[in-house]
């Protein structure tokens, strides 16, 4: 394998902890930029993005880590609103169709992948339900059409038998089977890895991102920033504040209620569903174009979500699941199996909170509010961005930076790091190639003083994860500590099992990280 340099575009997006004292000194010692962002989600980094690349200094302050809050428990999709389609909200089922399309075909193609979910047809299936499955499926297609995504990157829907619908699905429940409809959508690498891409392209256009700095109070004028990592407090002075915390929106800006919706997901081993090459989805009883579905992924996992209820309450920095919703789970999933998942088969679970806008005069369930997100506040007061869906993180941004800037968007054709052609990839393990891009031969060159580095950290563990994606974690990514790779660079931690193995490995790549040479630069 040979070395692999970084170009010069690339190196200014390397987000490392002396790079962050930099940033943060300077900030400290009175720079004032024309914007900052208070939140490091994916609304947060976009919004950053977005700013930089109409040409604002832009700073970011994250009070833990990038993809720390919601942005790292969704179903990892990026889906063209089928849902919503399904519910009348034609509005917002558009807006994902088009950002959906600018994520597959510009902004990150090599982090998302076409999949086929199966909604089975059982001959208990109500005459009703089939068609409007066939109309949403359909109707659903048009949109997808009409924002120029090509059939060559998400096939059309069709039909197919009973058995090829269990050749896909290993498990789906045979008994009265009659086949299933077929819709393509696109599955997420990750999500926290889409956050990070982001949050390093926008670093690369010169935006200064500070993580484990919590904003204690906020102006118009700039913000109180209590270091987290390094210690000591400090001001930030800006000419506009935006406040992109997500479900912690109200703290800093009371005049903001959210509606926090939860939702969970399981995660089960791939084996228990017979490794299916197919998401299944099984519609909920009474509720339409509503369904519980799973997503198998390249790791030999599957994830099964999802509930929406709401969540009342102090907001939890990492929310939990009930157990009422992992029954619920259960309930809808296992009439669709041959064999019924019990709660001992699942490896753990994960829980997000949406950001939803409350509506006062709304008093239903929280999955009838509205995905659409929200704007408030103008140039001169704090600017505020709640609700909204991962998929369309870009648009949310763009109608935020809108409110202070005359400059033109710029983001719907600039391409994440790692989205750009890639060099030969002689050697560098498909992994890599899969969840890095351009930059997989890069991420590889780190083991060339010690090919071992290519192995995965355990075998014990259901992630293959390799020794080069913990040391790029710390050199490229903005990793401070063990819990930043295990949690969100990474995912093993959506297995605890898998975390308690694997915590000692990635201490010792940690600690063997000062005795690596640096990434080259060319």
């Amino acid at each position: 394998m040979t070395s692999q340099t970084v170009r010069p575009g690339e190196q200014m997006s390397m987000l490392t902890a002396a790079r962050r004292r930099k940033e943060r000194d300077e900030l400290a010692a009175g720079h004032v930029v024309d914007l900052l962002v208070v939140g490091g989600g994916v609304t947060g980094v976009g919004i950053a993005l977005d700013a930089a690349t109409r040409g604002l200094d832009v700073a970011l302050v994250e009070a833990y880590d990038f993809a720390f809050g919601t942005s790292r428990w969704s179903s990892k999709m990026v889906h063209g609103g089928l849902r919503y389609l399904a519910s009348g909200k034609v509005g917002v089922a558009w807006e994902s169709a088009v950002e959906r399309a600018c994520i597959a075909q510009h902004i990150a193609p090599h982090l998302v992948h076409p999949f086929a979910q199966l909604v089975p047809i059982w001959e208990s299936t109500p005459t009703g339900q089939r068609i409007a499955t066939r109309a949403g499926l359909t109707a659903g297609d048009a949109l997808r059409r009409a924002s120029r995504l090509p059939h060559t990157r998400l096939p059309a829907p069709s039909k197919i038998s009973a058995s090829r619908a269990r050749e896909l699905v290993p498990t789906m429940n045979a008994d009265g089977l009659q086949g299933a409809y077929v819709s393509w959508d696109f599955k997420l690498e990750d999500d926290a890895r889409l956050v990070v891409a982001i949050a390093r392209t926008a670093a690369a256009y010169g935006a200064k991102l500070i993580t484990r700095a919590r904003a204690t109070s906020v102006t118009p004028a700039g913000a109180v920033i209590q270091d987290e990592f390094d210690g000591g407090e400090f001001t930030i002075n800006a000419r506009q504040v935006i406040n992109a915390t997500g479900v912690w929106a109200g703290s800093l800006d009371p005049s903001i209620t959210v509606t926090p919706s939860r939702g969970t997901h399981l995660v089960l081993p791939a084996s228990l569903l017979g490794s299916p090459r197919a998401s299944i989805a099984v519609p909920v009883p009474g509720h339409f174009g509503r369904f519980v579905f799973t997503i198998p992924q390249f790791d030999d996992v599957v994830y099964v979500g999802l509930t929406d209820v709401a969540a009342p309450g102090p907001i939890a920095s990492v929310p939990t699941p009930d157990a009422d919703e992992i029954d619920w789970i259960l309930s809808i999933l296992n009439p669709g199996l041959d064999n019924p998942i019990d709660k001992s088969d699942i490896l753990g679970t994960f829980a997000g909170l949406r950001p939803l806008v409350a509506d006062p005069e709304h008093d239903g369930a929280t999955a009838d509010i509205s995905r659409h997100h929200l704007v408030t506040g103008k140039a001169g007061e704090v600017i505020t961005v709640t609700g909204g869906k991962l998929t369309t993180y870009r648009r949310m941004a763009q109608d935020a930076v809108d409110r202070i800037s005359d400059a033109p968007c710029q983001t719907r054709r600039i391409a994440l790091v790692g989205a750009g052609p890639a060099a030969p990839a002689v050697g560098v393990p498909a992994r890599l190639q899969r969840r890095f891009g351009s930059e997989a031969g890069l991420v590889a060159s780190l083991a060339d003083s010690n090919p071992h580095l290519l192995e995965p950290i355990s075998k014990d563990i259901h992630s293959p994860v390799l020794g080069v994606e913990v040391l790029w974690a710390q050199q490229a990514e903005a990793a401070l500590t063990i819990d930043d790779v295990l949690e969100r660079r990474t995912r093993i931690s959506l297995v605890p099992a898998d975390a308690q193995i694997a915590r000692p490995m990635v201490v010792q790549l940690f600690e063997d990280v000062h005795a690596q040479p640096p990434v080259p630069v060319g």
